[in-house]
């Protein structure tokens, strides 16, 4: 940064003669102090001594409702399946859950990735419904527990999850009447009954 030069003589009293004309944009302030001429002074506040307030004896949970909250809002996918309507002949379904209708085909998915039963499980239920296949069963098996040590946990049994999914979505949607948790003796929780619509 440059040094400010000093006006010289003439250019002093131009200055003088400018600032002499010019009108202050803001008029000044007038201060308090200045005006009284003395120092402003706060008042201490008084030191008030009060009691200690005394805190009522309690119990952790005294007030809290006795049924637990769970903390898993989604319903379990044996739960979802078992309470979706029934859209087939009522006495066949009971049948079907009851574990008397034998399956007329059957996919094991068990040990593939999801990338693998995907497109195996779509072209197994479009083949059955056009072999007239009304009912087959899919098995995903139960799934392990895998601890990865994570902040989230994961979820067991990812086909088992996800078959439900795909079997609800297209290609699929339009050929599946119902979709049940196999009967013990066919898969339990690790199988599902997919029960066919009739070709058009």
């Amino acid at each position: 940064m440059s040094k400010r030069r000093k006006l010289r003589p003439e250019e002093e009293a131009l200055w003088d003669k400018v600032a002499s004309t010019t009108e202050r944009l803001h008029a000044k302030k007038p201060s308090f102090l200045a005006e009284t001429g003395s120092k402003l002074t706060i008042p201490a506040k008084p030191l008030v001594e009060t009691a200690p307030i005394p805190i009522p004896a309690f119990k952790i949970g005294q007030t809290a409702s006795g049924r637990a909250r769970l903390n898993d809002l989604l319903p379990s996918i044996s739960d979802q399946v078992a309470s979706a309507p029934a859209q087939m002949d009522r006495k066949s379904f009971q049948k079907m859950k009851r574990g008397k209708l034998a399956p007329e085909g059957r996919i094991d998915l068990h040990g593939m990735t999801l990338a693998q039963a995907h497109p195996a499980l779509t072209s197994f239920i479009l083949q059955a419904q056009m072999r007239g296949f009304r009912l087959v069963l899919v098995i995903t098996g139960k799934g392990k527990d895998k601890d990865i040590g994570g902040p989230i946990p994961e979820r067991k049994g990812a086909l088992r999850h996800q078959v439900p999914q795909w079997l609800k979505m297209a290609p699929l949607g339009q050929a599946i009447l119902q979709i049940s948790e196999a009967h013990l003796k066919h898969g339990g929780g690790g199988a599902y009954y997919v029960y066919l619509r009739r070709r058009r």
